[in-house]
């Protein structure tokens, strides 16, 4: 599995510890920015992120941001990515299984470090349930 991670900079603590979750785990990790907190326009990380995602050169994506909102906002102008704002666990879990997220989107000014790092472990251990769930998400794309 490779995940394609990215981050403005409300994120950058955020995303070391994430990335340490997941190196825990043997994942491989595309590490797409910011590396400090001076500030950035978040689209410059988030487009990234979205393209691997799009392109498939990526399994799933995570984006950090203040809100989650504009990261969120950018990725989801990709046609092949779903990318959903988290700020639970529990919405993470349905953005995977309802809605067959392939990006989680955390809002780094509205939870913890340590939240982060169980969305993005929901994120992981939870997959599309398909059924009536997929004729929704065949209607999201333009």
């Amino acid at each position: 599995m490779i995940i394609a991670i990215g981050c403005d900079h409300a994120g950058p603590t955020y995303k070391e510890r994430v990335i340490a979750f997941l190196k825990e785990r043997e994942i491989e990790i595309v590490d797409k920015g910011t590396h400090t907190s001076a500030s950035v326009d978040y689209p410059d990380f988030a487009h990234p992120v979205a393209k691997m995602v799009n392109d498939g050169e990526a399994d799933l994506g995570i984006l950090i941001c203040g809100s989650g909102n504009g990261v969120a906002m950018t990725a989801n102008k990709y046609s092949n990515v779903r990318a959903a704002l988290c700020w639970t666990a529990e919405l993470a879990a349905l953005a995977r299984q309802h809605n067959n997220a392939n990006i989680v989107t955390i809002p780094a000014r509205f939870t913890s470090e340590w939240q982060a790092t169980e969305i993005v472990r929901t994120f992981l251990n939870n997959e599309f349930e398909g059924g009536r769930h997929a004729r929704r998400v065949g209607k999201i794309s333009c």
